[in-house]
C-alpha cells in the first residue's frame, strides 16, 4: 500500500498561472487533494501558455498543473464567493496569488477567510507581498528576477542584463517557498490550533538565494557585477569550449581543488605554493587564469575532459541542451523525466516528483485536467448540490 504524506490534505487553489499552481501542485505529488478553480468558459491563464498541443492544451498546463480536479466558478459573483467560503470551510489550505486586494474586494480576503475556518493556512503570493508601498502593483516572475537583484547580475560586463535562464524563475520559487510555508504552518497548528496566512512577493526567494551580495554590500559597499559565466569568490570556475565545440562547467571552490586540476593540466607546479597556489592569486589574475583553463579544454572533446577532470577528482559537467539531457544514462538511472498520458491519451514527456522519500514517495497520477472536469464531484458529491441547482448556476455563468 503506497501511503502518502499528505494524504488526506485538502487544498483549495484559487490561484492562477505558475506561482501558486506549482506551490500546490507540489503538494498534490504527495498525496494532498487540490481543487483548482477557475474561471467559467475561460479557466486559467496557464491553459494557453507555451506550447499547445492539437487537443488545445499548453504543455505548461499539463506539466504543472498535474494530480488536480478542476472545477469552474466565478468568485467575482455572490454565489460564486459563497461556494468558495462552503468548500473552505472544509479545507485545510487555500492557495491564491491576486494582487493585493483582489480577494478583499470580493469579500473573500483573509479576514472573511479565517472567520469561516479558524485553522485555514492561506498562501498569499503576490508580485510584492500583502504590505509595503509597493503591494498594490501588479508583479510577474521577469519583474521578480529584476526586482529581486538577479538580472542585474546575468550576462557580461560590457553588455545590457539579459534573462536569467528562465523569466519564470521566481514563480517556481514563490511557489516551493509557499509549499514550505504550508508545510511549516501545518506543524504550528498542531501545536496552536490556529491556522495563519503565508505571505510572499515575487522578488523575495530571489533576494535570498542572492549569497552573499547583501551582507557584502553592507559590510563593504561591494556591487557586484555581471561576469558572463565567471563566480566571484572563486576561479577558475566557469564555463569552458571543448575541441567538439561544446561546453564543459568546471567549478575550483577551493585551493586543493584547483591543484587537482593543475595535475590534471599537467602544470602542478601552478599550484599549492605556485603561481595559483591560492584564491586570492587566481582572483588577482582572473582573465589569466580562465584563458588557461581555456586552452587546455579546446585540445579534447568534452568527453575527454569529464574524464580527466574524474579521474582527478575536479567537478565539472557538461553544459547540456534539452537534447543532451533526454539521452544522459543519469537522467535515465534517475527517472528524471517520465512519460504520462493526458485525458486524451496523449503521451508526454515531463519532469518527475522531487524530493525522493523512500518510504513514502510522491508520484504523478494524471496530468493538467480538463477545464471544469470535475465540477460534479465537487459540487454535488461534496457540496450536495442538486442537479436543479448545478444547471441554474451554469446557466447564470457561475460555475
Amino acid at each position: 500500500m503506497n501511503i502518502q504524506p499528505l494524504d488526506g490534505l485538502k487544498i483549495i487553489d484559487v490561484s492562477s498561472f505558475l506561482a501558486g499552481p506549482f506551490c500546490s501542485t507540489q503538494l498534490a505529488e504527495f498525496g494532498a487533494d487540490v481543487i483548482k478553480i477557475e474561471m467559467p468558459k475561460i479557466g486559467d491563464a496557464l491553459r494557453r501558455f507555451g506550447s499547445i498541443t492539437p487537443e488545445g492544451d499548453s504543455l505548461p498546463w499539463l506539466s504543472e498543473c498535474r494530480n488536480k480536479k478542476s472545477v469552474t466558478l466565478d468568485l467575482r459573483t455572490p454565489e460564486g464567493a459563497e461556494l468558495l467560503k462552503e468548500l473552505v470551510r472544509g479545507a485545510d489550505v487555500l492557495v491564491e496569488n491576486f494582487q493585493p486586494g483582489t480577494l478583499e474586494k470580493w469579500g473573500l480576503g483573509w479576514d472573511v477567510m479565517k472567520e469561516v475556518n479558524p485553522k485555514l493556512i492561506m498562501v498569499r503570493i503576490s508580485g510584492y507581498g500583502q504590505t509595503g508601498p509597493y503591494s498594490p502593483r501588479p508583479g510577474f516572475g521577469r519583474i521578480g528576477n529584476a526586482f529581486g537583484g538577479l538580472s542585474f547580475l546575468a550576462g557580461y560586463p560590457d553588455r545590457p542584463p539579459v534573462t536569467p535562464g528562465s523569466a519564470t524563475i521566481p514563480d517556481y520559487l514563490a511557489g516551493l517557498y509557499g509549499a514550505v510555508g504550508v508545510l511549516l504552518s501545518l506543524q504550528a497548528l498542531q501545536k496552536t490550533g490556529k491556522g495563519q496566512y503565508i505571505d510572499i512577493g515575487l522578488y523575495e526567494p530571489i533576494f535570498r538565494i542572492l549569497d552573499e551580495i547583501a551582507p557584502s554590500y553592507h559590510m563593504k559597499g561591494y556591487v557586484r557585477q555581471r561576469m558572463g559565466p565567471g563566480t566571484v569568490n572563486v576561479v577558475p570556475h566557469s564555463h569552458y569550449p571543448t575541441k567538439d565545440e561544446k561546453w564543459i562547467a568546471i567549478a575550483c571552490t577551493s585551493d586543493k581543488i584547483f591543484e587537482r586540476l593543475a595535475t590534471a593540466m599537467g602544470v602542478p607546479e601552478f599550484g599549492g605554493e605556485g603561481k595559483w597556489g591560492t584564491i586570492k592569486q587566481r582572483d588577482a589574475d582572473r582573465e589569466n587564469v580562465d584563458n588557461y583553463v581555456t586552452e587546455w579544454t579546446l585540445k579534447f572533446n568534452r568527453d575527454e575532459v569529464i574524464s580527466i577532470c574524474e579521474q582527478y577528482q575536479v567537478p565539472c559537467g557538461p553544459v547540456y541542451s534539452i537534447d543532451e539531457i533526454f539521452e544522459d544514462p543519469q537522467y535515465k538511472a534517475r527517472e528524471n523525466i517520465v512519460y504520462i498520458k493526458d485525458a486524451h491519451g496523449r503521451e508526454h514527456a515531463v519532469p518527475n516528483v522531487v524530493p525522493r522519500l523512500s518510504e513514502t514517495p510522491g508520484g504523478i497520477k494524471s496530468l493538467g485536467p480538463t477545464l471544469g472536469q470535475h465540477n460534479d464531484e465537487v459540487f454535488r458529491e461534496r457540496l450536495g448540490l442538486s442537479e436543479e441547482r448545478m444547471a441554474e448556476l451554469k446557466e447564470k455563468g457561475v460555475i
